[in-house]
């Protein structure tokens, strides 16, 4: 296989006292065994997911090419993606290797017969220790760590929990177990920085709140948590409420992967009620139209797949579809908005889905975490 090396971006804090020993890299050969091809059954006609699972476990323990986020104090702080976040170190950066681990999980949630069951199982055991998640746990916790990868990284992580408390396979417990300490973590951190975030971000990238704060609502209600759902809710309320005409007609900016406007109807949906959503959603949104068609919105284009930001918008395109779907499921069945929302979502869903491909690393690392998030309805309200 191709080796790529890419420069490493730098900006998380130094390494803990207590972090592995940088000077001890993994040895080479254990490096070149995990970035090789791993012998995979082909994927069942008509599956789609099959090849979205491939894509994740040909990537969570691939250590290069890789772009970390991380600030060195010292010489002694220079470390490997592996010795960093020993877990989480494939898949590109952080934040790609967690959705992709959660993939995997989903994966064996909602396809129980799926021939990689075996692969996914071990794929999962391998990076779910007690050790790795202790290590984990060590990079947040040194100084100046409490923003690592937040929001968007650590609200995949609550998802990643989601799906192991929600799951049936006998891992799953002893899995969620064992990254309980992460996850208490990431909840206290997000806990804090709530009341002194004063204004949303709405971006189209990383930093948005909208995204984040819909995962994040949607652990807790998995788990039963219902201060942290009421402390975001509130927030979410504080922010959006009286949000009306959002320029959806700006949009998308050139490397968005989020829609600053779907997504935030798609967080006020799990905040409000039907009635409320509805008459909110009016002001919001006003131009949704209502003949069903689907040309009012159209997918973004990507001219270059191998361009690790341009690529955002095939990305765009799954979240703008799962966005769709999700704002229509909080409408009544009669409300005339609803054909319109769906019949965008699925012309997005139609160009997303294909734009995932193993050709061009810098779409093949991620891409196929959104495909499955749409394609399994991850974010939907239970029938």
């Amino acid at each position: 296989m191709k080796r790529w090396i890419v420069a490493a971006g730098l900006g998380a804090m130094a390494m803990a006292a207590c972090a592995p020993d940088p000077a001890q890299p993994a040895p080479a050969e254990e490096i070149a065994m995990e970035t090789e091809e791993t012998s995979l059954p082909p994927p069942r006609d008509g599956v789609v997911t099959d090849r979205f699972a491939r894509l994740a476990l040909s990537c969570v323990h691939k250590d290069y090419p890789n772009k970390i986020s991380h600030v060195l104090n010292s010489d002694a702080d220079a470390a490997t993606p592996r010795q960093l976040y020993p877990a989480f170190y494939g898949c590109f950066d952080w934040h790609s290797s967690v959705h992709g681990h959660w993939l995997l999980v989903r994966i064996l949630n909602t396809d129980p017969e799926t021939p990689y069951a075996d692969v996914i199982r071990s794929a999962l055991a391998k990076s779910f220790t007690p050790e790795n998640i202790a290590g984990e746990v060590t990079y947040f916790q040194a100084p100046e760590r409490a923003s690592f990868e937040r929001p968007y990284g650590t609200a995949w992580f609550l998802q990643l929990m989601t799906e192991l408390r929600q799951a049936d396979f006998p891992e799953a417990a002893e899995w969620a177990e064992t990254l309980s300490p992460l996850e208490s973590l990431i909840v206290d951190y997000t806990s804090a920085w709530l009341p002194k975030l004063v204004y949303p971000i709405r971006a189209g990238t990383h930093n948005q709140t909208a995204f984040a704060f819909g995962l994040m609502i949607d652990w807790a209600d998995a788990t039963g948590n219902t201060s942290f759902r009421q402390q975001i809710a509130a927030k979410s309320l504080e922010f959006y409420a009286r949000d009306v005409s959002c320029p959806l007609s700006y949009e998308p900016s050139g490397e968005d992967f989020l829609s600053p406007c779907l997504m935030e109807a798609d967080l006020m949906r799990r905040v409000m009620n039907q009635q409320d959503f509805a008459a909110w959603l009016t002001a919001f949104l006003p131009l949704i139209p209502q003949d069903g068609q689907a040309a009012w919105l159209a997918p973004g284009v990507v001219l270059d797949p191998s361009d690790g930001k341009l690529v955002h918008l095939d990305g765009l395109n799954l979240s703008r579809a799962w966005a769709l779907e999700g704002i229509a499921s909080a409408l009544p069945e009669a409300d005339p908005r609803r054909p319109a929302l769906l019949a965008s979502a699925l012309i997005h869903k139609e160009s997303g889905v294909a734009s995932v491909s193993e050709e061009h690393y810098a779409g093949s690392h991620w891409l196929a975490s959104f495909a499955t998030y749409l394609e399994t309805g991850r974010g939907l309200p239970a029938p």
